[in-house]
């Protein structure tokens, strides 16, 4: 693909303005820079989920109700829509270095309140401040990948970010699982893996070159939900692939290892979260393996085959099937994963240069959304409805709504040709 800095301004930055923010220092080579944006992508949804395995020890220690575990969840996902909202551009103004250093310096002084916690209360701040982290480095990075493709087209960024999102969620839970289950301080060794990998990104955003070639003053303002009109239909249809898949995501983060204990009869930890670590370890695989499939087939395919997964998975409650429930996160992880790509390919390869922080940022507040508010209600109400119950309601729900995504994916097969042509890369 022909490179040209005009289409891409926050890439062209080889001038004397490059040259005033790098003073002193040797940047990162675009490659590597590329490979720091994905990293951090990752890191981002590791540390999401990595307190995951640990709230069933923190409600035993600290006698607090399912009621406050569910705020406490909700704190951290409401701090990273506070962040998205208020604060979306913000790394379109100021650049992305000194959004992301802030944000992963952030998110290192959360993971030591984690740590130093001795309380539920501590467990709120920690969270919230994680979240309000999160949401700037995740959105900052995505836009980041988006500067440093180089010669890369959409669909390539595109598969970078999808698979980074998954790899780095289901490595967050597998993670934090194996060190709860074998660590002699599960309270502790968690977190500090997570700091020196948090380090390592710190470390790598001071050295990264500016991308943004021109800055100003940021001025705090509430990012309203507008999305450029060219961009409107792609944002849609990655938002209902992202709302069906993320929901799906946030019901097992919500309910999964409890439903894991039950269904396989253990109370090993890593045991637990086996069909998490399905889900997204097949939605990893299956967007290496298919990455390069039509978006709008990806996106077809991937829907039915989540609505079929979690379907499978409701049954597999019913009968009190380990066995059918790993096949059901089998048969969702591949529709996870490739509804979430798919619908992604289409709104990367339709963004203008000047709107990428902006527009990636809204499509996460979609995504944690839909990752947040589902889980919320599910663990209010499960008391009431009981685990099972909970998880056939909420699944049926998620199957509905990845069926209309697969409708729209199908009908948008033609927009989304166009695009490919319009847009170098982006129909590979």
């Amino acid at each position: 693909m022909a490179h040209n800095p005009a289409d891409h301004p926050g890439r062209a930055k080889n001038s004397a303005t490059s040259h005033s923010h790098n003073r002193g220092r040797r940047p990162l080579p675009g490659p590597v820079a590329y490979a720091l944006a994905a990293y951090l992508v990752g890191l981002g949804l590791f540390g999401s989920v990595a307190p995951s395995p640990l709230y069933e020890t923190y409600m035993e220690l600290w006698s607090f109700s399912t009621l406050t575990l569910t705020l406490i969840y909700a704190t951290y996902s409401f701090g990273v829509l506070a962040t998205l909202l208020l604060a979306g551009s913000v790394s379109d103004d100021l650049g992305r270095r000194p959004v992301l250093l802030a944000a992963v310096g952030t998110l290192m002084v959360s993971t030591l309140l984690f740590i130093i916690a001795s309380s539920a209360a501590w467990l709120f701040v920690a969270r919230g401040l994680q979240g309000v982290a999160t949401g700037a480095a995740v959105g900052t990075a995505s836009a980041a990948l988006l500067d440093f493709a180089g010669t890369r087209g959409p669909a390539k960024v595109s598969l970078t970010n999808a698979v980074a999102t998954t790899a780095g969620t289901g490595l967050g839970i597998l993670t934090t699982a194996v060190l709860v289950q074998a660590a002699w301080a599960p309270l502790v060794v968690p977190y500090l893996v997570f700091l020196g990998l948090l380090a390592v990104a710190f470390a790598g955003s001071y050295a990264m070159s500016e991308p943004v070639e021109s800055t100003r003053r940021f001025r705090p303002r509430l990012e309203r939900p507008h999305v450029p009109a060219g961009v409107r239909g792609p944002f849609i249809l990655a938002s209902l692939a992202v709302l069906s898949s993320w929901s799906a995501g946030g019901l097992f983060f919500s309910l999964g290892p409890s439903l894991g204990a039950v269904l396989f009869e253990s109370t090993n930890t890593v045991v637990s979260v086996l069909g998490i670590v399905v889900l997204l370890g097949t939605a990893a695989v299956a967007q290496l393996a298919f990455g390069y499939t039509a978006p709008w087939l990806g996106a077809t395919l991937g829907s039915i085959a989540l609505a079929a997964g979690i379907l499978a998975i409701a049954v597999a409650t019913h009968l009190g099937s380990g066995a059918t429930y790993v096949v059901g996160c089998s048969v969702a992880g591949f529709g996870f994963g490739m509804a979430f790509l798919g619908g992604l390919r289409n709104l990367l390869a339709a963004i203008p240069p000047r709107h990428r922080a902006s527009v990636m940022s809204a499509f996460y507040v979609v995504a944690y959304a839909s990752l947040s508010i589902p889980a919320v209600i599910a663990g209010l109400v499960v008391k009431d409805l009981g685990l099972q119950r909970t998880f056939q309601i909420f699944g049926a729900a998620v199957a509905v709504i990845a069926l209309a995504a697969a409708v729209m994916a199908l009908a948008s097969r033609g927009a989304s040709a166009r695009v490919s042509r319009l847009r170098p890369g982006g129909g590979s």
